[in-house]
C-alpha cells in the first residue's frame, strides 16, 4: 500500500506510467531517489581508474539518470496539462535542486577532464554517426554548462542558474493565473449580437460552471476570445476582452511579470558574458541552424518589410469597409478580427461559422490518421484499457502496416483551469535503445480547442484544424524516431529545425483530396462541397499580412531582448514600445505576444528562438513542394522524408538531413508564395 509507483517498474501495458496511482506526495521522494541515483552513477564514472573510453565515460554519462528522466517526464507533462497548488509548490521546491544537480555534473572537473580527453582524441577514436554526435553534444554541454569557467566564477554561475529556474517557473504560473482569473460577464441578450449558437452555448456553459446561471461568460482562453473578436458586433466589449488578453501579466497585481522579465533578461546577459558570449542570443543560436543573431535579424527584417506592405493593404481594405458602413472611427487592434472576417465574407463569400460544422473534432482526428496511414502506412488503434494522464485524454496504440508496435499516443483536446494555454507535444517516454532493447515512445498531444456543448460536439475553426495537424507532425517526429541515444532521439534537434515536421503537416489540412475525407457535416454526414473547398483554398492567403506581421513582431521583440549586452534596467513596457517602433509596426497590429505573457521566451524553451517558426516555414514550404510535384500521398517522397528527417532525431546536421530529403537547400520563394507576400 505504501509503495511509491514512481520507484517501481510500471506493471501496466507498454509500461505506461500508472497515472491514477501517482499522487503529488510521491514526487519529492522519487526526485530525491533519482538525484541520489545520478550522483552515485557520476561518482562511479569519475572514480573509474581506467583510461576514459566512449563506453565508460560518454555512454555511462548518457545512461546515468534513468530514474530522473522517468520522474521528470511524468511530473512536467502533468504540471503543464493538469496542475494544482501541490504540483506548483513541488516545482518550486525541485527547481533549485535540479539546477544544482545539473551544475554539479557540468562543473565536475574530473568528469569534464575525461570527456575532454575523448573529445581531443575524437579524430583517432573512429566514432561514426551517432556516437560521434553524442560525444560532440556532451562536450558542448560541458563547455556551455560552465566547465571552462575559472573557480571564482562557478559560484556566480550556479546562483544565476538557480535563480533563472525559479523565475521562469514563476513567469508561467503568473500567466496561467491571470488567464484563469479573468471573466467577462455578459447579462444582456443583446450584447451577444453577431455570435453563433455554438459560441453563445459555450459562454452559457462557462457561466454555469462558475455559478452564474442565466448569464454568459467569455474568457481570454483562445476558444472563447477568438470567435468573440471575429463575430461580436459590440465594439466596446470587443475592446474590453481584447485588452484583458493583451494585459495579462501587466496589471500591477501579484501576478505581474514586469519585474520577472527584467530579472530573467538580466541574468541571461550575465550568464552569456560569463561564458564568453556577447549576449544570450549568441549563446543560444550557436547550436541552431541560423548560427548567429545577425543571420536571424536580417531574415526577420527582410520578411517584415514584405509582410508590412501586405498588412497595410489589409488595413486599407478594412478601413474602407468601416467608412462604407458609416463607422466614423479608425480601425483598432480589437476591430481587426471582426472586419477581417467581414472582408473575407465579401471577397470570398466564406464565413468561418459556415465551415465549422464540417470540422467535427473526431472526424478531423480521423483525417490526420488517414494522412499518416497513406504517407507512412501507420495504423492508430483506439485503446480504452490504458492508463491516461487525465480522464479527458484519449489513448491510441500506433502500429506499422505489419501490425508491429510503434508507440502510444495520448490526445488531450480541451481547455481547463489546470492546463496552460496553447498547444504542444510532449514525451512521457522517448524512443532509445538501451542494453540492446528498443524502448518505444509514449507521446502526448495537448491542445485547447473549442469544447463540446450539451447538444453540439466540438466543432473546430480551420485555424484549430491546422493546429491539430501541426501538433500531430511533432507527434510523428517523436513516434517514428529510430535513434540509439535518448538525448539525440525524436524532437531533440535544433529549435529552428524542430518545427519542420509539425509545420509541413499543416499543408495537408487544406488539400481537397483530404478535406473530402474528414470534412463531413456533423449533423448530416454530408461531405464538404467542392464550392466550399474552393473558397477555403482561394482564401488561404487572406489576412497573411496580419498573421505574418504579428508573429514577426514577437520574434523581433524576442531577439531585441536577447541581443542586449547589458542588464535590462528599463521598464519592459517601455522596452517593448521602443522595439515595436524600431520595426515600424503599425498601430492596428499588436505583437502576437506582448512581453508579460510571452511564455515561449520567458518560461518555455524558445528564448532567442521564437524566430524558429518562420525559419522552419522556409523549410516546410519548400519540403511540401516535393509532395506537390510527386503527389500529396506519394509513398516514395514520404519514405524519403521519414528516413531522412522523422527517424533521425538530432543524430546529424539538420541541413544535411534536409538536403538528403530534398536534394538541395530550401528556396524561400515557396514560403513567400504560400503566404501571398510576393
Amino acid at each position: 500500500m505504501n509503495t511509491n509507483p514512481l520507484l517501481v517498474a510500471y506493471d501496466t501495458p507498454f509500461e505506461i506510467a500508472p497515472f491514477e496511482q501517482i499522487k503529488p506526495a510521491h514526487f519529492m521522494p522519487a526526485y530525491n531517489a533519482a538525484i541520489k541515483e545520478q550522483q552515485e552513477n557520476i561518482k562511479a564514472i569519475t572514480e573509474n581508474t581506467e583510461e576514459p573510453t566512449f563506453a565508460n565515460t560518454v555512454e555511462a554519462l548518457e545512461y546515468s539518470n534513468p530514474l530522473l528522466t522517468r520522474v521528470s517526464n511524468v511530473f512536467y507533462n502533468i504540471k503543464s496539462a493538469n496542475t494544482n497548488d501541490s504540483l506548483n509548490a513541488i516545482a518550486k521546491e525541485i527547481a533549485p535542486l535540479l539546477s544544482k544537480l545539473n551544475d554539479d555534473v557540468f562543473l565536475n572537473e574530473t568528469l569534464f577532464k575525461r570527456i575532454k580527453t575523448l573529445y581531443d582524441q575524437r579524430e583517432k577514436l573512429g566514432l561514426t554517426g551517432e556516437k560521434g554526435m553524442l560525444l560532440e553534444k556532451k562536450y558542448q554541454a560541458f563547455t556551455r554548462g560552465g566547465a571552462n569557467l575559472p573557480a571564482e566564477s562557478k559560484d556566480e554561475f550556479r546562483k544565476i542558474n538557480e535563480e533563472l529556474s525559479l523565475l521562469t517557473l514563476q513567469f508561467g504560473d503568473n500567466v496561467l493565473n491571470e488567464t484563469n482569473d479573468y471573466m467577462m460577464i455578459v447579462d444582456k441578450q443583446e450584447d451577444l449580437a453577431g455570435l453563433g449558437k455554438g459560441q453563445i452555448d459555450a459562454a452559457a456553459k462557462t457561466a454555469q460552471d462558475n455559478g452564474l446561471e442565466g448569464k454568459w461568460v467569455f474568457t481570454t482562453q483562445r476558444p472563447s476570445i477568438t470567435p468573440f473578436l471575429q463575430y461580436s458586433t459590440n465594439r466596446s466589449l470587443r475592446e474590453k476582452l481584447f485588452k484583458a488578453y493583451i494585459n495579462r501579466g501587466d496589471n500591477n497585481n501579484k501576478f505581474d511579470n514586469k519585474e520577472n522579465i527584467k530579472k530573467i533578461v538580466s541574468l541571461r546577459v550575465k550568464r552569456a558574458k560569463l561564458l564568453g558570449y556577447e549576449n544570450h542570443a549568441a549563446f543560444i543560436l550557436e547550436q541552431n541552424m541560423a548560427k548567429t543573431p545577425e543571420t536571424v535579424n536580417d531574415k526577420l527584417a527582410f520578411l517584415m518589410e514584405k509582410s508590412l506592405k501586405v498588412a497595410k493593404q489589409e488595413v486599407a481594405d478594412m478601413q474602407k469597409m468601416i467608412d462604407a458602413e458609416g463607422g466614423n472611427f479608425k480601425l483598432e487592434p480589437w476591430d481587426w478580427w471582426y472586419y477581417a472576417e467581414k472582408v473575407k465574407k465579401q471577397k470570398y463569400d466564406l464565413d468561418e461559422n459556415e465551415i465549422r460544422p464540417y470540422f467535427e473534432l473526431n472526424n478531423v482526428v480521423e483525417g490526420i490518421f488517414y494522412t499518416a496511414n497513406n504517407l507512412y502506412g501507420l495504423k492508430f488503434e483506439k485503446r480504452t484499457d490504458l492508463p491516461t494522464p487525465h480522464p479527458d485524454a484519449l489513448s491510441f496504440e500506433v502500429k506499422e502496416a505489419d501490425d508491429s508496435h510503434v508507440g502510444i499516443l495520448f490526445m488531450d483536446f480541451h481547455p481547463r483551469e489546470s492546463k496552460r494555454g496553447g498547444a504542444w507535444m510532449g514525451s512521457y517516454r522517448k524512443q532509445e535503445v538501451n542494453n540492446g532493447k528498443n524502448i518505444t515512445p509514449i507521446i502526448t498531444m495537448v491542445c485547447n480547442f473549442t469544447s463540446p456543448t450539451d447538444d453540439t460536439p466540438a466543432l473546430l475553426s480551420f485555424d484549430e484544424v491546422s493546429t491539430l495537424f501541426h501538433e500531430f507532425g511533432h507527434a510523428l517526429h517523436g513516434l517514428l524516431s529510430k535513434c540509439q541515444y535518448y538525448s539525440l532521439s525524436g524532437t531533440s534537434v535544433p529549435r529552428d529545425f524542430v518545427e519542420l515536421p509539425s509545420q509541413v503537416m499543416e499543408h495537408w489540412a487544406a488539400q481537397p483530396e483530404l478535406l473530402k475525407v474528414y470534412g463531413k457535416h456533423y449533423k448530416t454526414g454530408e461531405v464538404i462541397s467542392d464550392e466550399l473547398i474552393s473558397k477555403i483554398q482561394k482564401s488561404s492567403k487572406f489576412n497573411q499580412g496580419f498573421m505574418t506581421t504579428e508573429y514577426l513582431a514577437a520574434a523581433i521583440l524576442d531577439m531585441d531582448y536577447h541581443t542586449l549586452t547589458e542588464t535590462l534596467d528599463a521598464d519592459p513596457n517601455h522596452f517593448e514600445k521602443e522595439s515595436l517602433a524600431k520595426m515600424n509596426l503599425i498601430p492596428e497590429i499588436v505583437s502576437r505576444y506582448r512581453s508579460t505573457y510571452f511564455n515561449h521566451i520567458f518560461s518555455g524553451g524558445y528564448s532567442a528562438g521564437y524566430y524558429a517558426y518562420i525559419w522552419s516555414a522556409i523549410l516546410d514550404s519548400d519540403a511540401f513542394q516535393a509532395f506537390r510535384e510527386n503527389g500529396i500521398f506519394d509513398r516514395e517522397t514520404a519514405n524519403k522524408f521519414r528516413k531522412n528527417v522523422l527517424e533521425k532525431g538530432g543524430t546529424e546536421d539538420p541541413m544535411e538531413l534536409y538536403k538528403r530529403f530534398r536534394g538541395a537547400e530550401p528556396d524561400e520563394k515557396a514560403l513567400l508564395n504560400d503566404r501571398g507576400l510576393i
